[in-house]
This record gives structure tokens, C-alpha cells and sequence, in this order.
């Protein structure tokens, strides 16, 4: 058995074991130390990155903060859209928040397995399809829910998160200032 049949892909039920094996071919395992930056903004990537283990914060800089909008687990894809899909410089910056254990994609022998294969292709449409509708529920619940109803549903539905990461990420993440976080936590005790 090779190290990569234990790979766990996204939607890899969808996949037969030769296009599983296939995307295998364009992997290699990595693993980094927690508070390594993967990916810095303003940089370009010729990879993506399959979460083995651990977990990752994405986020943006501005001028004077960090505002995290993802985080990213076991069996989640990283990579930049701008990166992949235009071969543009990167918004967003990634960072290992444990020890991490990735497997390392070449975006270059992915896409040619997309023009060989229409399995492989499929299977990365839906995966493309499946975290858009993810990202776009995430901006509804940013401007129609409560900061107060954003923790709930994030307590309700992802608890483990808030044993993975911090209380000032997880502030940022769903939108309010550390301390707007502690008045909610505060108030629902």
C-alpha cells in the first residue's frame, strides 16, 4: 500500500479508484509547524494544499487588522482563487494554527488531468460548486443574522472550533471586536 492510498479526499466517493489514484500522482506530503504562514498575501501559488491534519485560518490584512473569514480542517482544499483560477497575486494569507500534516497540489498536473479526464473535472466542479454555496451562506449569515446569532449557530454547529482556535479569531471570524465577543458570551451564560 502506498502512503498516498490513505489519502481522504473531498467528494471522493464520487471518484473510482484510478482517478484516486490519478490526483495521488499530484501529491506530495508536506508537514509544517503551528504559526507557519503557507501563503502570504500579495504572493502567487503554483499549489494548493489538501488538509491531512490540523487547521488553518485564512484571512485578509488591512491597515490596521487581521479580519479572519475561514477556517480551513481536515479533508478541506486551500488555495487561492486568484491563484488558480487567474494566475493572479493572493488576497488572502494562510495560517497553520496546529501542526499540520498537508498534502501539497501541483495546480499545473491537476488541470491537465481535468482535460484528461471528465471524472476528475467533475469532481472538482462540484467541489468548486459545494464551497461556493459555503462562502455565499457565509455572507448571508454576515448580513442578516445577528452578532449574537452568529456565535449561537457557530456554537451550535462547530463547537470544536472554539478548542482549536481563539476567542479574538473567532471574533474576528464571525464579524465583531474581542470584546463585543465576551459581552455575547457574557449575556448568554
Amino acid at each position: 500500500m502506498s502512503f498516498f492510498s490513505r489519502v481522504d479526499l473531498p467528494l471522493e466517493e464520487l471518484l473510482s479508484d484510478t482517478s484516486v489514484a490519478l490526483i495521488e500522482q499530484t501529491l506530495t506530503p508536506i508537514v509544517l509547524p503551528k504559526g507557519y504562514r503557507l501563503l502570504e498575501d500579495k504572493e502567487g501559488s503554483k499549489h494548493a494544499y489538501l488538509i491531512k491534519k490540523g487547521i488553518v485560518r485564512i484571512f485578509v490584512t488591512t491597515e490596521c487588522k487581521e479580519i479572519t473569514f475561514e477556517f480551513a480542517r481536515e479533508k478541506d482544499i486551500l488555495s487561492t482563487s486568484l491563484g488558480y483560477f487567474y494566475q493572479s497575486l493572493s488576497y488572502e494569507c494562510f495560517e497553520l494554527l496546529e501542526d499540520t500534516t498537508l498534502y501539497q497540489i501541483d495546480l499545473e498536473a491537476m488541470k491537465q488531468l481535468f482535460y484528461e479526464s471528465l471524472e476528475i473535472c467533475n469532481w472538482a466542479r462540484q467541489f468548486t460548486e459545494l464551497n461556493a454555496i459555503k462562502t455565499q451562506k457565509q455572507l448571508i449569515d454576515i448580513l442578516v443574522l445577528t452578532p449574537e446569532d452568529r456565535y449561537l449557530h457557530l456554537m451550535k454547529h462547530d463547537k470544536t472550533l472554539f478548542q482549536r482556535v481563539s476567542l479574538k479569531q473567532i471574533a474576528s471570524y464571525i464579524g465583531i471586536s474581542p470584546i463585543s465577543l465576551s459581552r455575547i458570551r457574557a449575556r448568554i451564560k
